[in-house]
């Protein structure tokens, strides 16, 4: 395997290096200028504002957020040391095997049926361990990335509303993946089919809302599709290609559709081909990168301690007073950090539900409380570690919050977004960080894309059946994304990831409403069993 990377690496560089060279200058450009009105026309319909300038999906997910939080008595805190418990298998005797009435679970089938094995097979891996799989599966480009732009955009108070979607995400989440497994759909083989796309159809038809349930059913399944297109696929590739022109100092306007091409070949290796034995590595290094990331952010955090409590005090005192340029005041500051805290968690996406419907239970209630963690150590725990780092590195004023408004910065001179942000902030505290960081990001992007191609590849059956001919077509697809994610500028791009990932929250709140009593009559029936063991 050492070889096949070192094979593999030896042959990118001098491809890239040559794609520097002779790419016709303005490749690039033509590409985002054509994949631009794309971008914007999905923007625009997405985020139909209201009032005072909110989007109504922003207002949709914030209030149903506060409402589950409310009628639930406030999980994210009553339950949080229940679902700690869970995880570490306190009450593995209690949840047994399988859904009444169901087949066992058997290994669900797709391209990364290994790494979806890790969160649904209860009797081979422990809660912690599905926790953990899940956790370093979300740890990617929305902490390095997603947080620069949400800093850049709208200055530390960003910070202060991420961590509070991430508290109220916790509810939504435990929701939607509850209904994840309790209306998944499991094969004569013990294939599972799991997510919005069954619930939707399932449950509402079960409350008698037969064609409610259909149409809500195909809008997320087309939703989730463009997801996996954007915030799952092209998002990631933006991120990838950004830090790897600045290691190899690649400054053609072409390089980006080179990279892209590169990368595409790589993903395509692992999700047409097949290849386990990549995917098997992918699974162990991305988890060892996620804690390398976390212990290097703590190390710049408590290197710089004494700046702590003045970076706190930025987060808080600019939520409500921002000082960046042009971010709209309160208001302006509060999207940005909830968008990009959705963006990180997914929490009312439904997109996580997919993964979890695969899990080893009899008690649907149990997943969702183990889901009800990861929003707050991805969005509350990960989130703010990167801010603090940024934040900390600002405080000599190496950059304006605010930009010019695009999420692009100047720090000595030069241009910086996103994951380059978060680059510059680790290479002022870590010798070499750069190399580090740029690993992490390409393994982080690669590892999400390939996630992605999972929830994209489900609900692609869903609509079109679950032949060879769909999954090919759906793969090819797919990969164009990743080229096109590579190429269009980071602006254009993320409008789009943004747009396909929140139109997803359309349909699946209107499951989530009709069906939030049967998640609390699971709960219910969960916590009696444990309550019947003794436990």
């Amino acid at each position: 395997m050492k070889r096949i990377l070192l094979s593999i690496l030896a042959l990118t560089i001098p491809f890239l290096t040559f794609a520097q060279e002779t790419t016709e200058k303005g490749l690039d450009q033509k590409i985002d200028e054509g994949f631009k009105p794309v971008s914007d026309f999905f923007s625009n319909v997405i985020f139909f504002e209201v009032f005072d300038g909110a989007p109504f999906v922003i207002i949709l997910l914030v209030l149903s957020a506060l409402f589950f939080t409310i009628y639930f008595g406030f999980p994210n805190v009553r339950y949080f040391a229940k679902a700690i418990n869970v995880v570490r298998g306190k009450y593995d005797d209690v949840e047994g095997h399988g859904i009444e009435g169901k087949p066992e679970v058997n290994v669900v089938d797709g391209d990364i049926r290994d790494t979806i094995r890790d969160e649904s097979k209860e009797g081979e891996v422990s809660h912690f361990q599905a926790l953990a799989t899940a956790v370093s599966g979300t740890v990617g480009n929305g902490n390095i990335a997603g947080v620069a732009l949400a800093i850049a955009l709208g200055g530390p108070g960003a910070t202060f509303w991420m961590i509070v979607c991430g508290l109220l995400g916790m509810s939504t989440k435990f929701v939607e993946c509850t209904l994840g497994v309790q209306y998944r759909d499991v094969g004569e083989d013990g294939t599972v089919y799991g997510g919005p796309m069954y619930y939707l159809s399932k449950g509402l038809k079960e409350k008698g809302f037969v064609w409610l349930g259909k149409i809500t059913a195909v809008l997320f399944a087309i939703f989730c599709i463009g997801g996996s297109f954007g915030g799952g696929n092209a998002a990631q590739s933006n991120q990838a290609t950004i830090v790897l022109k600045d290691m190899f100092g690649l400054e053609s306007t072409g390089a980006g559709f080179w990279i892209g091409i590169v990368l595409a070949i790589l993903v395509g290796i692992i999700i047409i081909g097949g290849i386990k034995r990549i995917a098997s590595v992918t699974e162990k290094v991305v988890p060892f990168m996620a804690v390398m990331y976390i212990l290097a952010c703590l190390y710049i955090i408590f290197s710089n301690f004494s700046f702590v409590d003045d970076a706190i005090g930025l987060i808080v005192s600019e939520a409500f007073n921002p000082k960046a340029i042009g971010v709209g005041g309160i208001i302006g500051v509060l999207l940005v950090g909830f968008k990009r805290a959705a963006f990180s968690n997914e929490a009312g996406a439904g997109s996580a539900s997919i993964a979890h419907s695969a899990v080893k239970t009899k008690y649907s209630a149990s997943e969702g409380l183990v889901a009800l963690l990861e929003p707050f150590i991805d969005t509350v725990v990960i989130c703010t570690m990167t801010a603090l780092v940024i934040i900390i590195f600002n405080s000599g004023g190496a950059f304006q919050y605010g930009g010019d408004g695009s999420g692009a910065v100047l720090i000595d001179g030069a241009s910086y977004e996103g994951a380059g942000i978060t680059q510059m902030a680790f290479a002022k505290y870590i010798p070499y960080s750069n190399v580090f960081l740029t690993i992490a990001v390409v393994l982080f992007a690669v590892s999400t894309m390939i996630s992605w191609s999972y929830y994209g590849l489900q609900s692609w059956k869903f609509l079109f059946g679950r032949g060879k001919a769909a999954d090919l077509t759906y793969k090819f697809l797919f990969l164009t994304f990743v080229i096109i994610g590579a190429a269009a500028s980071m602006n254009s791009i993320w409008a789009f990831s943004d747009a396909m990932i929140f139109a997803m929250v359309f349909p699946n709140m209107v499951g989530l409403f009709f069906l939030f009593p049967v998640v609390k009559k699971q709960l219910v029936r969960y916590f009696d069993a444990i309550k019947a063991s003794g436990k």
